[in-house]
Order: C-alpha cells, then sequence, then structure tokens
C-alpha cells in the first residue's frame, strides 16, 4: 500500500495515557476533548513513503507527528470519529507538512523547517511559568540551522507563542519552526556571549 504524495504511517497505540505506579498501570486520561491532546500519541513508524516525491525518510522509520494525526473526536452528534487521516487496521495518510523529525541509525533528525528545545527554567520566585523565558538548549535540529552555525547544545531564543510542548523519549521538549528561532546565546559547553547574536 503506497500513497502517491503521501506517507502511510502506522502505530500501536493512539493515546500515551498511562504511568507505571508500583508495578501497575495507571490511566491517567480517559477523555475525549480539547484538552486531551496532551495525552495523544506523536510517534509512528513509517508503513510506506509517496511514491511521486524523493524523501530521506525510509519504511521502517520511527517519525515524530502532528498530534492530530492519530487523535479521536466528536462530531456535531457526539458519535466518536477518527481522525481525517484513518484509513483503517491502524494506519493513517499522512502529508509531509505533518512529520517534523525521522529517527535514522537510533538518531532522530529534523525536517528543514523545525527543531526541538529543551526548555530552559526560571530561578524566579515570581514567574507564573518556570518555562517562560523563550529560551532553551537545541537538541534535535536540522541542516539550515547548522548551516546558521548552530549545532546540539547551543542556547538559543525564540518568538512568543512559538512553542509547542511534546514529550519524546521522556524528555519535554518544545517544538519550534526554524525561522522562529532569534538569536544564539552560544553553546552550553563552551563559554556563551552574554549579549548573543541574532539567527536568521
Amino acid at each position: 500500500m503506497q500513497a502517491l504524495f503521501d506517507y502511510i504511517i502506522s502505530t500501536e497505540n493512539r493515546y500515551n495515557n498511562t504511568v507505571d505506579v508500583d508495578d501497575k498501570k495507571l490511566i491517567v486520561n480517559t477523555e475525549i476533548t480539547e484538552r486531551d491532546h496532551i495525552f495523544v500519541n506523536r510517534i509512528g513508524t513509517v508503513h510506506s513513503c509517496p511514491v511521486a516525491t524523493k524523501t530521506k525518510i525510509n519504511k521502517g522509520d520511527k517519525v515524530i507527528l502532528h498530534h492530530n494525526v492519530f487523535r479521536r473526536w466528536y462530531d456535531s452528534h457526539g458519535q466518536e470519529r477518527n481522525s481525517a487521516s484513518y484509513i483503517g487496521e491502524d494506519k493513517y495518510v499522512v502529508a509531509d507538512d505533518q512529520i517534523y523529525a525521522y529517527k535514522k541509525n537510533g538518531k532522530w533528525k529534523c525536517l528543514p523547517e523545525y527543531c526541538f528545545i529543551k526548555p530552559l527554567y526560571k530561578n524566579s520566585k515570581w514567574s507564573l511559568r518556570a518555562d517562560e523565558n523563550l529560551s532553551g538548549e537545541l537538541v534535535y535540529l536540522n541542516e539550515y540551522l547548522e548551516q546558521l552555525g548552530l549545532s546540539k547544545g547551543s542556547i538559543v531564543g525564540f518568538t512568543p507563542n512559538s512553542e509547542y510542548e511534546f514529550n519524546i523519549d521522556g524528555q519535554k521538549l518544545y517544538r519550534v519552526l526554524s525561522n522562529q528561532i532569534t538569536i544564539d546565546y552560544g553553546s552550553k559547553t563552551k563559554n556563551s556571549s552574554s549579549s548573543g547574536k541574532s539567527v536568521n
């Protein structure tokens, strides 16, 4: 089974809504509402690649997806529905702009438009959110950002409301568009510049 322009993605679990407590699994969310997006699984496996386009992604690769691919919802009549991507047998048709990264040789690689950032936390007790300082450490990036001189571990700033929260391999990360990275504060492993330099 192959699509002309889209990927076919499979998953075993639509939701990541269980935690281990004392050797037992506890379900932390059972509702389907506008709030359930934080529990939606965002990692799938490529069943087939598009026929008409070239891609670095191969069959069998893991990919990070938009949360609405696997998400279920209720229509205006109160009927539970699959997403528009669902085509049956735990398989989904996915456009290339719904894929943010893919795993190759055990490492996540971002597509050119995206990167993933580990948030930095404020020490101020007056902050409403400890991670609201619009900066973080690059964890997964793409070739475009590498050409700008950034690397894994670089501390960067990004524009307000450009971050979208993901949980990747047990780590809270923000997915940010590459063109929303505004400043390079320097590498975490080197002496960072206090002033920073603009990006893009």
